[in-house]
């Protein structure tokens, strides 16, 4: 359970840094590039995956 608080303690301080220093507006377009080739890729797996089980 300590090992859950310090991973959440460790993204949020690496949040606040992104946060406080600028670079989140740098990396909002690459976090929506890369949020719809993943969305593409499940869709794929979803529709490769139950052809092949059939």
């Amino acid at each position: 359970m300590i090992g859950l608080a310090i991973l959440f303690l460790i993204i949020a301080i690496v949040a606040a840094i992104f946060g406080f220093f600028g670079i989140v507006s740098a990396l909002v377009g690459v976090a929506k590039v890369l949020f719809f080739v993943f969305l593409i890729l499940f869709i794929l797996s979803l529709i490769f995956g139950r052809r092949r089980s059939s």
